[in-house]
């Protein structure tokens, strides 16, 4: 018996062996546990681009009540009030690094208005009718400077400024040159933007325009209608705050 122990074993062992090499074999056939590969890190934001939008807010034309003739005296009331103005951009702004950093960039803007018409005013107690032209519109060229925290945008702005409109209702009734209905000045100010995404993001903006003082011109009385005609005060820039919407290519 205990001859025999050790033959079964040798006889035994060829066939471990294959059992052994058949296991390693199927081992070595199965796929290995590879971990995933990371996702890839997006890039960072950037406000470098252009872009174009629309925006409608409010301006601010409160230019005082009252001024003094220097021919015929103390003239009341005829204050310019302000109204809706609304249009739409285009510019191009250049990040100057990624994620947060400077911003710098130019933009244009046209705006219609639509102003309440000013308070009546009077020399006296004789009417004042004022020969001023309108303002329809207006627009700036400006420059932007301004810092990125990723998504959010501040910026200061400051350029060239136009406007213009139509000539006064009262404007045949006037013997003297009439103003310009075209004028020219600046603008400065500045304002916050948010990307929402990629592409679009939203602003809120505040701006002063000055559009030039060069009125001047005598008070003409007209005996026919008993009324007073002239250029009026000369206009103290007006105040703007509006919103805006913009898609960037």
């Amino acid at each position: 018996m205990s001859r025999s122990v050790p033959a079964l074993v040798r006889t035994l062992l060829p066939a471990f062996g294959l059992m052994a090499g058949l296991a390693s074999a199927e081992a070595a056939d199965l796929p290995r546990r590879v971990p995933p590969p990371p996702p890839p890190v997006p890039p960072a934001f950037t406000w470098t681009g252009f872009y174009a939008g629309v925006n409608a807010g409010y301006a601010f034309r409160e230019s005082g009540k009252g001024f003094t003739d220097p021919t015929y005296g103390t003239v009341t009331g005829g204050a310019a009030k302000g109204g809706f103005a609304g249009g739409g951009q285009v510019g191009y702004n250049y990040q100057l690094t990624p994620g947060s950093g400077f911003v710098v960039g130019v933009e244009a803007d046209i705006q219609g208005t639509a102003f309440a018409k000013a308070d009546a005013a009077y020399l006296g107690t004789v009417p004042y009718a004022s020969v001023r032209p309108s303002l329809d519109y207006f627009g700036t060229v400006r420059g932007r400077v301004g810092y990125t925290f990723d998504r959010v945008l501040i910026y200061g702005t400051g350029g060239f400024a136009y406007g213009g409109g139509s000539a006064s209702a009262n404007a045949a009734a006037y013997p003297y040159a009439l103003p310009d209905t075209t004028r020219t000045g600046y603008a400065v100010g500045g304002g916050i933007e948010y990307a929402f995404t990629d592409r679009i993001s939203a602003k809120i903006e505040a701006l002063y325009l000055d559009l030039g003082k060069r009125v001047s011109g005598a008070t003409y009385y007209d005996a026919a209608t008993a009324t007073y005609y002239g250029a009026g005060r000369s206009d103290a820039g007006f105040g703007l705050v509006r919103a805006g919407l913009n898609y960037r290519f």
